[in-house]
């Protein structure tokens, strides 16, 4: 692992500085001969200025050991879009850039955008002296974010189409899905394609995951002011739509017609719950340490309270998730789920006996009051399996199981159609 060297060169055609330029840049190459991961970022130009221009920047770094990658791209977006796939795929995260006072406040704008706190950068200013007035206009975030956006919505999908998994023992006057991994922009192996959550330990930036999200949307028929998207804490917290949102939770209910809330799953459970009498839906993400502490039937609890559903009415259907062949816990943790019902555990006696979320959590809402007919598997088309398992099945789904620390997430999504979308729906 070692530190990756961005020049920003992007002033580089101001002929009026180019002597200077090139005493700075062979004092750079003198300080820095063993490294091997350096770029030069420079603005794009017509051909018959780029012949010049390469030939000046060969001169300037011949001090170098390795000839530097030359990032010169349509936009800046772009050429910093190409630089994270470079250091990506070499698994590097500490960079440098070599910039002027004025070129770090551009690069933040775009860091932020592009980038997460799994990347560390520092800022080295050199050129200030170097500045070129007609190029460098005032730092707009909402210009940026524009090209940024613009930028992601015509890269073409890393791999596959959108596919979207679906219960039939959903009402149509809901409209849901459960996602799957193809069909998205992100290209980590681990998070390859349509990633769907942002955290900023992982390398996915949330421009990326955001276009990931736009294009769910179009696919299923919602736009992205509309998603709502759980806040997870591994506990049995739920919101209520329209009351105060707590810092963190597991479980979000609402009646509101046309407002679509979402929980992720990357060997957690993502549970979705419709109630068609009291037109009222909720979803929930239920980790093994939520499903000891209740979330399912909390987030049922939520809905008999708040819009006086009745439990032998709710469906609910229970996501993609991690299964009892590939989950394994500590043997006190094991126990708990023993006690819930032993059919829930395999090898107790083992070290880490392996263990039934799935299972537990289909108990826990039938001990709830919730009829053992109205509580569905999520399946893929055409197959039987119904216990679908996310570290077995890397072609569908993301697991941190299987990928590690920087895995993925699929979401379970939902919202109540208005009422004309209903009526169309039934046509």
């Amino acid at each position: 692992m070692g530190t990756v060297t961005l020049v920003d060169l992007t002033h580089v055609n101001c002929s009026e500085y180019s002597i200077c330029l090139k005493k700075r840049i062979s004092k750079f190459c003198a300080n820095i001969e063993t490294q091997q991961n350096i770029f030069i970022i420079v603005q794009h130009v017509e051909n018959a200025m780029e012949t010049d221009r390469n030939s000046m920047l060969e001169e300037m770094f011949v001090g170098l050991k390795e000839a530097p990658q030359l990032l010169c791209k349509s936009s800046l977006c772009a050429s910093l879009y190409s630089f994270k796939q470079t250091i990506d795929r070499d698994d590097l995260a500490d960079v440098k850039i070599v910039t002027s006072t004025h070129g770090r406040e551009i690069f933040q704008v775009y860091q932020e955008l592009l980038f997460t706190s799994a990347y560390n950068f520092q800022y080295v200013i050199m050129f200030d002296e170097l500045s070129c007035p007609q190029n460098e206009p005032t730092v707009k975030t909402a210009d940026v974010e524009r090209e940024v956006n613009a930028f992601l919505q015509h890269l073409p999908a890393v791999k596959g189409d959108i596919t979207i998994l679906r219960s039939s023992f959903i009402s149509d006057c809901f409209a849901h899905g459960f996602t799957t991994r193809t069909g998205g922009i992100s290209y980590i192996r681990t998070l390859s394609s349509l990633n769907l959550f942002c955290n900023p330990l992982r390398k996915d930036s949330k421009a990326v995951v955001s276009e990931n999200r736009r294009r769910l949307g179009q696919q299923a028929g919602f736009q992205p002011h509309q998603f709502n998207l759980i806040k997870c804490n591994h506990a049995s917290d739920v919101w209520v739509m329209g009351k105060p949102a707590p810092d963190s939770y597991d479980g979000m209910v609402t009646n509101r017609a046309g407002v679509v809330i979402a929980a992720p799953g990357a060997d957690c459970i993502p549970l979705l719950f419709t109630d068609p009498v009291a037109k009222a839906i909720g979803v929930a993400h239920a980790g093994w340490k939520g499903t000891l502490m209740g979330i399912a039937m909390a987030t049922v609890n939520a809905m008999v309270s708040e819009f006086g559903s009745r439990p032998a009415n709710i469906v609910c259907v229970i996501g993609p998730s991690v299964g009892p062949c590939c989950f394994t816990l500590d043997q006190d943790s094991a126990r708990e789920f023993h006690a819930i019902h032993p059919d829930c555990v395999r090898h107790m006696e083992s070290p880490r006996p392996y263990v039934d979320i799935r299972l537990a959590t289909r108990i826990l809402l039938e001990r709830g009051g919730i009829k053992r007919e109205n509580i569905d598997s999520i399946k893929i088309q055409n197959e039987t399996d119904s216990t679908l398992c996310t570290s077995c099945r890397p072609e569908f789904f993301f697991s941190h199981v299987r990928d590690g620390v920087n895995f993925g997430t699929q979401i379970v999504y939902a919202w109540i159609k208005e009422s004309h979308d209903t009526q169309e729906s039934n046509q």
